[in-house]
């Protein structure tokens, strides 16, 4: 499977799964890192690793409409099966996503549904929720929304600033994004609706659904 990463900055997520793409007999191939912002840090690690990269900066467009058809022409001279998103600070338009409807996959730092959106740590802080945690979600229009495929609870602790549990959080992002990227090109994430249900798991593989934090 040829997988394209889409970053806006530095790409940690992105960083993780390129690592574990290198790993013997992953069965999938990240082939371009994108992103919008020609500064973003990550595009030296790409180059670092031999991942061709490339710039479509969204301040060249005139619209949103613009900016997406360019992707897409890319992606498609690519010959890209499937799209992650990793720290990608643009929303793509409701025709790019149904054009690429469940061959585009984002994490999200909580457990969704909940505190979708921006400021998320800060938010559930605040909520006196005991738990939050990671998402990774087959993309809809909606901001994030869609199927989930996996999921890592993080316990919110007293002492807990945004920082710190931003920090115990991505942790667990570096793990649950590699292993979902691995169950979608293994073919094994099957959309029923709203619902993503893993098929052909091994039991090794439907622990890591929740990792312990």
């Amino acid at each position: 499977m040829k997988v394209a990463i889409f970053i806006s900055s530095r790409g940690s997520n992105m960083q993780a799964l390129v690592k574990a793409s290198q790993e013997e007999g992953f069965p999938a191939e990240i082939v371009t890192i994108l992103s919008n912002n020609p500064d973003a840090g990550g595009l030296e690690f790409a180059k670092a690793h031999n991942i061709p990269t490339k710039v479509i900066n969204h301040r060249d467009y005139d619209n949103r409409d613009d900016f997406d058809a360019a992707i897409n022409e890319y992606l498609e001279g690519m010959q890209i099966d499937l799209i992650c998103l990793a720290g990608f600070m643009r929303l793509l338009t409701a025709d790019f996503v149904n054009r690429w409807r469940d061959s585009i996959i984002n994490i999200h730092p909580s457990l969704l549904p909940a505190f979708k959106g921006l400021h998320v740590h800060e938010r559930a802080i605040e909520s006196g929720a005991r738990f939050t945690g990671c998402t990774v979600h087959v993309v809809r229009p909606e901001m994030d929304d869609g199927p989930i495929i996996a999921q890592a609870a993080v316990p919110i602790l007293q002492k807990d600033t945004p920082e710190s549990l931003a920090a115990r959080i991505l942790e667990q992002e570096h793990k649950i994004y590699p292993l979902a990227l691995k169950l979608m090109a293994q073919r094994k994430v099957k959309i029923h609706g709203s619902i993503a249900r893993i098929e052909g798991c091994v039991e090794s593989e439907a622990s890591l659904l929740n990792p312990e934090a």
